[in-house]
This record gives structure tokens, C-alpha cells and sequence, in this order.
């Protein structure tokens, strides 16, 4: 018998994700696409990095590498040209292919390989999102250090005919989630349900002449949240994972899985001249049989209390009568149709998170409050915006006026904790930390499930050197909000970062929609100064300076909130190795 021939290689398999649902919405036209990719980009790749195709059969790849720097470096770029490649087609058409890549000695059989290190490749493969990369630990081994990407540890993996677990990393580059909302939605793992009874409330959808008026049926689906989250016994997904699906033609059990929720609230809103029409329905996500469906047409006027019913519809369909009475017990009144207008214009505003959308959203709070001066949760909603304010002009007056709307809102019986929250915060920006937790435990215990009381709390935590309570509000916000990249991502990348967990910080850094804040970037260079990538660092202190020129540590020094020495020292040392001087 001859005996085998055997070499070490590093192994790709790729196949294309949803290549099923492609081939049966457009058979011909799937198969023009793929010989394009492969006649314009893969193939090429292959080329350059020195591959060899060694297997294809329908959409799946096999391709050998000399090393496994050239397997990785193949597959990142890739990647890269077939999203660009596929910038121009509706979205309905776009094919991702999905990448695993393992390392290790493989039999030759003429044109072909077989062995271990082929069927743990094809196994990775599956582990990886769509328009991803995911490694093994031997392609891990061979790489760290050598290549300008995170790696981020997915855990050991039970595979099939695979003997032993395996250990998997998905390969992140910096610009991983500067991916489009609908590819960060279908990457988005599903979650598993909780034990409450759980509910999304997608936007609803302007039905109105004027798409200018998406503020108002956008607000309309969002007091719905507000709510029904004052209900302990439901489980309420947050505004802005719900808000994900703005726009899209949405699956609902695709909902369901990704939100990990068992039920579905969607609407629409036509609002002309005085009257509103407003539908809404309750769906059950992993079988799409509607619980309860509802249409109103009213008098612009009766709006509040058309609201009032869908909430309590929809609560009695979940949690029945003492859940319903809960909500009931904690709904803050509304009374002006003009202030309501107002109101939500300013909330609005404010959801763009930028300088000038902030200080508009204080203009037309500052006008719903002239025409409804004892509202506290526009008063809440205000002290917000200028604490948001105070931040993005480090102006110590503007968390006066925060204090001031803050203090006004608890008098006036603000039942969200969104008022003791900010008044928190600005007792911990003065480093008054016994006061700050006095009231940052009254918002926990108002508002547990509220986001934007979760968002303050967990940074005063942070501040004050609570980094293990830090990291669990974060991650009670990832479950409340699975797809939103701003406020959990950052406060989930400082605290991992103080608690010494780097490769984990990175990740958090990278998912988080940054927005241009100027220490955001100096923390990511901290960071990347910790993990020893510094070049990396540079660049992400370039950044920084490009928003703030002439900023320097003591700048650093004199902006920072933390109560621990040791916290603004553990930041500074992260600077000082990435090779920024004071």
C-alpha cells in the first residue's frame, strides 16, 4: 500500500450565506453573480496570496494556503471587494460568503486534500457570520502579532465528527461595524427567550403624506415602549434595537430570534389635518399568529387615550390584570396635543446624538414646557439634553440648567428615573460619589429597565470606581438593546478596559458607534498601547486630535471624572506605552 503523501497547510472553506433563498428568488441571475465574484475577486485573491483551489461544489470553496498569514489576509480583503462588489445591488441580492480557516497537515489525493484540518475549516466556517472570517487555534497561534486585526475569542466549540472541543476567534478589522444596519442585523446572533413574558415594539410605519412626519409615528411607537417597560413583568426591548428595523421589510420570527423576544408589537400612523388614524397588533414571533389586532380613527384630540388602550390592550394580553394595573398606577399624564408635538420633536432630535441635534432638542423641549409647564418627564427629558449638552462643551453651565430641569422633574414626580439618574451623574462629575449613589439607587429602583437610566448609572459606577457593578449594567443594557453600538459599547469598552480585560475592550471598542467623541479615541489608543499595537494607538490618538487639536494628557487629566487615582493612572499608563508623552 503507498503511503499517503501529507504536507502542512493552512485551509479556507467558504460558502455563500442564504445561498438556498438566493438561488430560489433568482436562479439565473444568483449564478451570474457568483462566476462574477469568482472571475473578478476571488479568484484574483487566490492568485495573489498564493492559494490553491482545491474544492468547489455549488456555492462552497475550498482553497489551500502556503501559511496562514496569506489564508487570513486572503480572506480579510476578500471580504472587503465582494461588500464593495455588492454596494450596488438591492439588498435582496447582495451575496455574503461566510469564511472558516484552520491550520494543520492535510493527505494529497491528486487534485484534492482530505483530512482533520479540512473538516474543522468547513466546520468553522459555519461558526462565522455572514461577510466573516472565524480561525482556529492553530491558524491562531501563527498569526497573533503578525496581522493589524483584533481577534476576538469565541469560545470552545462542540463539533460534528470532530473529536475534542474547538477553540474559534472571529478575525474583526476596524472597520467591522461600519457595515451596514441590515448586514449587522443578520450577523446579529440569536438570543435566547427570557423567563418574563417578553415583547419588541418595532417603529411604526408613517403612513402620512409627509414623510417629515416620521418624528410623530416614530414617537408614538416609542411611548409605547416607555409604557409598557414600567411593568416589572415584562420583559421590554429597548427604543433603539427596535428601532434597527426602521424602514425594512421585516420577518418577524427573524425579529423574535434576533431581539430574542416571543412576541412583536408593529403599527402605522396616518395623521392628516385633525384626525389620526392608528393601527397596531401584537404577533406572536416564532409562529406569526396575531394575539390581538386594532384600528382607530379619531379626533387628533382623542390620541391620548387612543394610546392608553393600545398600551393596555397589549399588557393585558401579556401580563393580564396586575400588570396592566401597574402601568396604569405610573402613567404620567398628557394633555396637550401642541406639547406633545413639541415633546417629540425634542426627543427626536436628541435620539441623533450630535451637538447641533442636541441644542435643537432643547428648543423644542424649552417649547413644550411653555405650553405644559408641570411635565415631568419633559422636564426629565430636558435636564438630559443639557447634561448631554454639558458634554459636548464642557460647560459647567449647562449642568446647572441639567441640575435645575432635573430637581424640577423629581418635584414634579418624574416616574421614569431618568431625573435621579441625571442628577447623579452631575454629583459624580463633582466627585460627590455618596450623594451620586443616593440617587443613582432611587433611578434603579424607578427605572430598572429603562435604558437611559441604565446609560447614567452604569457610568457613575465607572467613575466611582464600581467596575464590577460598571460591567453588569452593561450587559443588562447588551440584553435590553442587542443591537445598538453606541452608549452599551462604550461603557462596556471603559469597563473592561479598567478591569484589565484589553481583548475584550478592544471588541466593545470597535462595535461602538463612536461619533466622533474626542477621549473615546484617546481611550481605544490606551487601549491598543495595553495590547502592544502601536501603531494602531497612533492612529487612534491622530483621531483624537483631529477632534480636539492640541489636546494633551493634561488635558486628559483635567477632563477626567474618576474618583480612584488608580483609574485615571490605568488609563494614562495605556497612553504612555502606545508612545503619547505628556
Amino acid at each position: 500500500m503507498t503511503r499517503p503523501e501529507r504536507k502542512l497547510v493552512a485551509v479556507l472553506a467558504a460558502d455563500v450565506a442564504g445561498y438556498s433563498r438566493l438561488m430560489g428568488a433568482d436562479e439565473a441571475g444568483t449564478l451570474f453573480h457568483l462566476k462574477a465574484l469568482r472571475a473578478e475577486v476571488i479568484d484574483p485573491k487566490i492568485a495573489q496570496f498564493r492559494g490553491r483551489l482545491v474544492g468547489t461544489a455549488g456555492d462552497s470553496l475550498l482553497i489551500e494556503f502556503p501559511s496562514a498569514v496569506d489564508a487570513l489576509q486572503f480572506a480579510v480583503e476578500t471580504q472587503e471587494r465582494i461588500t464593495a462588489h455588492n454596494t450596488d445591488l438591492p439588498e435582496d441580492r447582495r451575496m455574503a460568503f461566510r469564511m472558516g480557516i484552520n491550520a494543520g497537515e492535510v493527505i494529497l489525493d491528486e487534485t484534492t486534500i482530505y483530512g482533520d484540518c479540512v473538516n474543522v475549516a468547513a466546520r468553522l466556517e459555519k461558526v462565522s457570520e455572514p461577510g466573516g472570517v472565524v480561525i482556529g487555534r492553530s491558524v491562531y497561534d501563527q498569526v497573533k502579532g503578525k496581522i493589524p486585526y483584533t481577534l476576538v475569542d469565541l469560545g470552545e466549540h462542540t463539533m460534528k465528527n470532530i473529536a475534542g472541543l474547538v477553540r474559534a476567534y472571529r478575525v474583526q478589522t476596524e472597520e467591522r461595524d461600519n457595515r451596514e444596519p441590515l448586514a449587522l442585523i443578520a450577523s446579529a446572533e440569536d438570543l435566547p427567550l427570557p423567563f418574563k413574558p417578553s415583547v419588541a415594539v418595532l417603529p411604526f410605519t408613517n403612513m402620512s403624506v409627509d414623510p417629515k412626519q416620521d418624528y410623530f409615528s416614530d414617537g408614538i411607537a416609542e411611548d409605547l415602549i416607555t409604557e409598557l417597560s414600567r411593568s416589572q413583568n415584562l420583559f421590554v426591548i429597548a427604543r433603539n434595537s427596535s428601532f434597527a428595523f426602521k424602514g425594512r421589510s421585516v420577518n418577524i420570527t427573524e425579529v423574535g430570534r434576533k431581539l430574542g423576544v416571543r412576541y412583536v408589537v408593529e403599527g402605522s400612523v396616518r395623521k392628516a389635518a385633525a384626525r389620526v388614524r392608528i393601527t397596531a397588533q401584537l404577533i406572536e414571533s416564532a409562529t406569526g399568529n396575531h394575539v390581538w389586532a386594532e384600528r382607530y380613527d379619531r379626533d387628533l384630540e382623542d390620541l391620548f387615550a387612543v394610546q392608553d388602550d393600545v398600551t393596555e390592550r397589549i399588557a393585558w394580553a401579556l401580563v393580564g390584570k396586575v400588570g396592566t394595573a401597574e402601568i396604569v398606577r405610573t402613567r404620567q399624564t398628557q394633555t396637550s396635543l401642541s406639547a406633545y408635538d413639541a415633546f417629540l420633536r425634542g426627543v427626536d432630535a436628541m435620539h441623533r446624538f450630535t451637538e447641533k441635534d442636541t441644542v435643537a432638542g432643547v428648543e423644542f423641549l424649552k417649547l413644550a414646557l411653555g405650553r405644559e409647564p408641570n411635565s415631568s418627564r419633559t422636564h426629565a427629558w430636558l435636564a438630559d439634553a443639557y447634561a448631554t449638552l454639558s458634554v459636548f462643551r464642557d460647560d459647567e453651565d449647562m449642568k446647572e440648567l441639567a441640575m435645575q430641569s432635573a430637581l424640577r422633574a423629581i418635584e414634579l414626580g418624574d416616574a421614569s428615573g431618568l431625573a435621579e439618574a441625571i442628577v447623579a451623574a452631575l454629583h459624580g462629575w463633582k466627585g460627590e460619589f455618596e450623594a451620586a449613589e443616593t440617587h443613582w439607587q432611587r433611578a434603579l429602583a424607578t427605572g430598572p429597565t429603562n435604558p437611559n437610566v441604565l446609560v447614567w448609572v452604569g457610568y457613575i459606577c465607572l467613575w466611582g470606581g464600581q467596575l464590577t457593578k460598571a460591567r453588569e449594567i452593561g450587559e443588562r443594557l447588551r440584553r435590553l438593546s442587542p443591537l445598538e453600538h453606541r452608549d452599551v459599547h462604550e461603557l462596556l469598552a471603559f469597563a473592561y478596559y479598567l478591569l484589565g480585560e484589553y481583548e475584550a475592550s478592544l471588541d466593545s471598542f470597535r462595535r461602538w458607534d463612536n461619533n466622533n467623541y474626542d477621549r473615546g479615541f484617546a481611550n481605544l489608543a490606551a487601549c491598543l498601547g495595553q495590547l502592544g499595537r502601536i501603531d494602531e494607538a497612533i492612529r487612534a490618538w491622530g483621531k483624537c486630535l483631529e477632534r480636539k487639536p492640541g489636546f494633551t494628557l493634561g488635558d486628559y487629566k483635567r477632563g477626567s471624572p474618576y474618583r480612584r487615582q488608580e483609574d485615571l493612572e490605568h488609563w494614562l499608563d495605556g497612553l504612555r506605552k502606545a508612545g503619547i508623552a505628556d
